[in-house]
């Protein structure tokens, strides 16, 4: 009998011992991980998960542990953190630290930049005079610094030579990905900004570099394809209709047929689509963007004239399959495809009819 309650017992002693230990450890790792009060800048990277979050954390010295982290945000149901720059310390505990992360608390010090999609270098450089201490010369200096784009195309793998050619206005026009950002306020260049944009780039691209590598159009065609796409589709969440437009155009390029796309005239006047119609003259011009102008069928513009968005990179990448030649938009935004130039006249002549005509057509 006393053997069988000295098992007992000991039984019971293992018991508290396998909950008690771990209890301890997550109690104390949930708190600060020191009494030092040491300011550390922590980037949260946008898409950032719990795990990723918590590696990013440790990694910093913020907190002792990236598996307390996860379970305290598991065990308390926590989600939403934002991307940002923020001011941790290792004084802070979990509830501290991950309500800062959710309500979005980041370092004071900071500037946050939002670059929209379908918006070009000018406006680009602008939006950058406006949010930080540089100019818009500061930017347009920066992208005629020919040892500097030549340092990033040895970094980036979808910057190539061809950004170099002298008949493209910025080097770095499409390649920028559009996004809210935050920016630490010490030390904001342009080089950082251009960085972080370029680095955006790449995380969107990184799937898809296989196939580009494959693809019979370089990454540069591919980007200034995208740049037009993103132009011509009226705003929509039918990422399809990005894609029927990527093809109508690649379509033309193997027919040798023009383009024929207002917009890249519009960015080789360098006006903007809001300020006045075009002229027949600048229709009718001779220039390395103008996709309307003599001798460019079957060609791409020089290089892309706006940021494109994911879904307009990734409808250049992947177009739809079929023979469209022709596209028109109605005032609503719908699309209608065409094969023939017959069948675009006769859907364009029902809008007008239906007084459901948009100003452009393709």
């Amino acid at each position: 009998m006393k053997k069988l309650l000295t098992i007992l017992i000991a039984l019971v002693i293992l018991v508290v011992i396998a909950v008690a230990v771990p209890l301890i450890w997550y109690t104390n790792a949930i708190g600060p991980m020191s009494d030092e009060a040491k300011n550390i800048n922590v980037t949260i990277e946008m898409g950032s998960g719990s795990s990723t979050i918590a590696k990013t954390l440790m990694d910093a010295g913020v907190i002792s542990s990236d598996l307390a982290f996860k379970l305290y945000v598991k065990l308390n149901n926590i989600s939403g953190f934002q991307a940002g720059e923020y001011v941790l310390s290792p004084n802070m505990n979990l509830e501290t630290i991950a309500k800062s992360l959710k309500e979005g608390k980041v370092f004071e010090e900071q500037v946050k930049i939002t670059f929209v999609e379908g918006k070009n270098m000018m406006w680009i450089a602008k939006r950058i005079a406006e949010t930080t201490d540089n100019t818009e010369q500061d930017v347009y200096d920066l992208l005629k610094d020919k040892t500097y784009l030549q340092s990033l195309i040895d970094k980036y793998w979808f910057l190539t030579e061809d950004i170099l050619n002298k008949n493209i206005y910025y080097a770095l026009e499409g390649y920028l990905a559009p996004n809210t950002y935050h920016f630490s306020k010490n030390d904001l260049s342009v080089k950082t900004i251009f960085k972080t944009m370029l680095d955006q780039t790449e995380k969107i691209l990184k799937d898809y570099k296989d196939i580009v590598q494959k693809s019979k159009y370089s990454i540069h065609e591919i980007m200034t394809m995208a740049s037009i796409v993103e132009l011509e589709c009226p705003p929509s969440k039918d990422n399809e209709n990005r894609k029927n437009t990527a093809s109508v155009f690649y379509n033309r390029l193997k027919s040798g047929m023009s383009l024929g796309s207002d917009v890249t005239t519009y960015y080789a006047f360098k006006i903007s689509m809001a300020d006045r119609d075009l002229t027949v003259a600048e229709l009718n011009s001779s220039n390395p963007y103008n996709t309307r102008g003599p001798n460019m069928g079957g060609k791409l513009p020089v290089g892309p004239i706006c940021s494109a968005s994911k879904s307009s990179i990734i409808a250049a990448i992947e177009p739809n399959k079929g023979e469209d030649l022709y596209f028109v938009a109605d005032k609503n935004g719908k699309i209608y495809f065409t094969e023939t130039y017959s069948e675009h006249i006769q859907v364009v002549n029902k809008l007008k009819k239906e007084n459901m005509w948009y100003e452009y057509e393709k």
